[in-house]
């Protein structure tokens, strides 16, 4: 599963980005790839009670990679971060399959109670270079976000 998985993110990546030259250029170049490796086994560790050990592993991918996934979220298939540079994906964010991110995107939260708090973005969704998406709103699937700011 977590090889068909890994060869799924690599094929989506090749046929998002036409700077993608070959595979192994994804998987030694792709700062996004390398966060989502991480990010997988932090929200493994997250889920089954090693929540600080998932932390822990998600601030390693945080100075390798320099983009930010909390471990409590959930993220679909296919899931494309571009030039990732000051991504930031919150606890309770949500991101379904086809989703693309580029560089300095924040989904993030908007108060400091412990429940829903961060965006959803449906399948399909790209969210610009530079986007701030606060609180817990939902971009519906298929839509674009261009930089700038969308509160919920």
């Amino acid at each position: 599963m977590v090889f068909k998985s890994l060869q799924e993110d690599i094929a989506s990546i090749r046929s998002r980005d036409p700077a993608a030259h070959s595979t192994l250029e994804v998987i030694l170049c792709y700062p996004g790839l390398h966060a989502l490796i991480f990010y997988r086994i932090a929200h493994w560790c997250w889920g089954n009670g090693l929540r600080v050990l998932g932390r822990f592993i998600s601030h390693l991918a945080k100075i390798f990679t320099g983009i930010e996934i909390h471990p409590g979220a959930t993220i679909g298939r296919r899931f494309f971060i571009d030039h990732g540079t000051g991504v930031v994906i919150g606890e309770t964010a949500i991101i379904g399959d086809d989703v693309t991110l580029y560089h300095g995107v924040t989904l993030g939260g908007t108060s400091l109670h412990k429940g829903k708090r961060h965006p959803t973005l449906e399948d399909g969704v790209i969210v610009g270079s530079g986007a701030q998406v606060l609180g817990p709103i939902t971009v519906a699937q298929g839509i674009g976000r261009a930089p700038g700011r969308e509160r919920g």
